[in-house]
């Protein structure tokens, strides 16, 4: 970090010394609004269970069923080395990567509701649109119907992440922004854990229809993100932003902050808000338009790769690998299912860790531990199948143990790192004039990307084996230090004070020391 940004973050973090406190209002209202991620991560796991349940690959999916069914007889016989090509089937990928698709479109649609009606909307729509999916998805009865429900499910997951994030970032005070935000990460992680543990004993149901009840209490979250909603105050940036009544921001923000003293942060959201109220009737097509302004190419530069690099980490690799990856180790089916669960347990668990230090040590820090610890403990998974492999696909309990610690090491970085700041840090870095096509952007791409990565790897797995790892492992360090060079430290700095950081940082300077006169478009020159 420059001397010039240093300046301006210190001068930005006094400047939010009087920002108010932890309330229980916003406590309570943020815990809400996290529902949103309780949805995402409980369809995560709940999507990814109920593929390795017998009955419903044989309804939906035999083919896969078949092979999976002559995979345990070689098993038995010591004879298996084809478990990484089980689920190479591009029509059950299509199940979980079809919400992919609709939450792309849905995410982009978000933007005008967001902007136009208010945070509140845009959640309460997601709910409804993922109560939907559940009840259709439970009740399916050919792989139509389980698509269809898929599709209406990514319509709430797309609403949810494209509203919440801001949600709790615009409630939260500059010192514990990065707390109240990054509990985004880890109510996906609570709703992905609480999946798995309702797949082991739904899974146990004899009449074979524990799918259908996994599939089915999807509705339980979303009914409870959809009422919640109802009741959930706007935040004081989206009133000012659709009502322009500032009378009314002003009551909201004492209430949240818990004090009378906020007219340094009215102030901030007014001038925020001066800009975009010239547009405030602009169409979406225009909000769009506005991104490709030279004056925000920084924040265009890192709503696209911000997301891109959460996805290149290879967490999903991980996420589908691991029952696979343990079974290939030594360990029992029921083995495999328990060391999902503590590699579960292990990223929620360093999820809620970084919900105390990301505002004392910083995102940068973070990105940097984080990244080192998904390198080495890549490199080294990569390099234990590699022995797997030369002994007949199968090695020694010792070996089986080390590995299940190197996932609990690379699930934690992600954790502590790419997992919540990939959320955390798009939401606080974008100008309040762009702040909801910028999100838009910064989900859809995540939608893409994670699409591209599920759609790929299960045929990467059954081609390259081990060299997965490796080929991911290169990119987190691509990433890492990427973010170390181009990405401002944001921690303590009010959110409408980010913008400053990026007129003084060493690199986008030359592109925003002119913000407030500068309107040439993307390929102008400064």
């Amino acid at each position: 970090m420059g001397e010039d940004e240093e300046e301006t973050r210190k001068g930005a973090m006094a400047a939010s010394d009087s920002g108010g406190k932890i309330t229980y209002f916003v406590v309570a209202s943020c815990i809400m609004a996290a529902m949103g991620g309780v949805i995402f991560g409980y369809d995560i796991g709940v999507s990814g269970g109920v593929m390795s349940m017998g009955p419903f690959l044989k309804r939906f999916f035999p083919k896969v069923y078949k092979l999976e069914e002559e995979d345990r007889i070689r098993s038995r016989s010591n004879n298996s080395k084809n478990h990484y090509c089980l689920f190479n089937s591009q029509l059950l990928t299509s199940f979980t990567s079809s919400l992919y698709v609709s939450g792309f479109v849905s995410c982009l649609l978000a933007s005008s509701v967001t902007r136009s009606f208010g945070r509140k909307p845009s959640i309460f729509l997601g709910g409804v649109a993922f109560l939907a999916g559940s009840a259709l998805g439970g009740s399916a009865q050919n792989v139509a119907m389980l698509l269809v429900a898929r599709l209406l499910l990514g319509v709430g997951v797309g609403f949810a992440n494209q509203s919440v994030p801001l949600y709790l970032s615009e409630m939260a005070p500059a010192k514990y922004r990065g707390a109240i935000s990054n509990g985004f990460q880890l109510c996906i992680g609570i709703g992905f854990l609480t999946a798995n543990f309702t797949n082991y004993e739904t899974q146990k149901i004899k009449d074979g229809y524990g799918w259908r009840i996994s599939l089915a209490t999807t509705a339980i979250p979303a009914s409870v993100l959809t009422l919640g909603s109802v009741f959930l105050p706007e935040t004081p940036n989206s009133i000012i932003q659709t009502t322009g009544d500032i009378r009314k921001a002003e009551l909201m923000l004492r209430r949240i902050r818990g004090t009378n003293d906020v007219q340094d942060e009215l102030t901030d959201l007014v001038e925020a808000s001066s800009e975009s109220s010239s547009s405030s009737n602009s169409n979406a097509h225009k909000m769009f338009l506005k991104l490709l302004q030279r004056k925000y190419r920084p924040e265009l530069v890192m709503a696209l790769m911000i997301p891109i690099f959460q996805q290149v980490t290879g967490i999903n690799v991980v996420a589908f690998y691991a029952p696979v990856l343990f079974r290939t180790v030594g360990f029992g089916e029921s083995g495999s299912l328990m060391s999902t669960l503590v590699t579960g347990i292990v990223g929620t668990a360093s999820t809620f860790l970084s919900m105390f230090v990301v505002d004392r040590i910083g995102r940068k820090t973070l990105f940097l531990v984080g990244g080192l610890q998904m390198l080495v403990s890549q490199v080294i998974i990569g390099v234990t199948i590699m022995v797997a492999e030369a002994h007949g696909g199968v090695i020694g309990e010792g070996y089986g143990y080390a590995v299940l610690v190197l996932v609990c090491v690379y699930v934690a970085g992600f954790g502590w790192s790419w997992g919540p700041l990939g959320w955390l840090v798009p939401s606080e870095i974008f100008p309040l004039e762009i702040r909801s096509a910028a999100q838009s952007v910064t989900v859809a791409v995540s939608f893409v990307f994670t699409f591209a990565v599920a759609q790929s790897v299960p045929p990467m797995l059954c081609k390259f084996r081990a060299g997965i790892f490796f080929f991911y492992g290169g990119w987190v360090v691509v990433m890492t230090v990427a973010v170390q060079l181009f990405l401002p430290e944001t921690k303590n700095v009010p959110i409408e004070k980010v913008a400053g950081l990026w007129e003084k940082h060493w690199f986008w300077r030359r592109m925003t020391s002119k913000r407030d006169i500068q309107e040439t478009d993307f390929l102008g020159s400064s």
